[in-house]
């Protein structure tokens, strides 16, 4: 291993490569231990939901949320449905208002052809 490149001469360590090899491996599981991997995990919503599903779905945000994982929040316009896709804005509003407690919005609600869908993330704890 090199220790002072720029003396002249360079100054060098002889080591057991076996044993940094070893080291580097460990050193490696440490991070990986520590480290937090954030999922998304998806709410799905009909246009024509009802309060108690939606109170249900809400819920599953919510414990999707605690965990410390982002949540989209998804919709299908189905048939008629796209004649009218405000409706849809307007259920996805009033999901954003069961969860705004420990969610902001990521991502407003977003028409994409037939889905709208929408990105929520968990506040920042300080």
């Amino acid at each position: 291993m090199l220790i002072s490149p720029t003396a002249k001469p360079p100054v060098c360590k002889i080591m057991d490569y076996g044993k940094y090899k070893y080291e580097m491996i460990k050193r490696e599981k440490e991070n990986k231990k520590n480290q937090k991997v954030v999922e998304i995990k998806e709410v799905r919503l009909s246009a024509t939901i009802d309060t108690g599903d939606m109170v249900t779905k809400s819920k599953q945000a919510l414990k999707f949320l605690g965990e410390e994982n982002r949540v989209k929040v998804s919709l299908r316009l189905r048939g008629r449905q796209m004649a009218r896709p405000e409706l849809a804005v307007k259920v996805m509003q009033e999901f954003f208002e069961m969860v705004k407690e420990k969610a902001q919005m990521e991502k407003a609600p977003v028409q994409d052809g037939r889905n709208i869908t929408m990105m929520l993330a968990p506040i920042a704890k300080k």
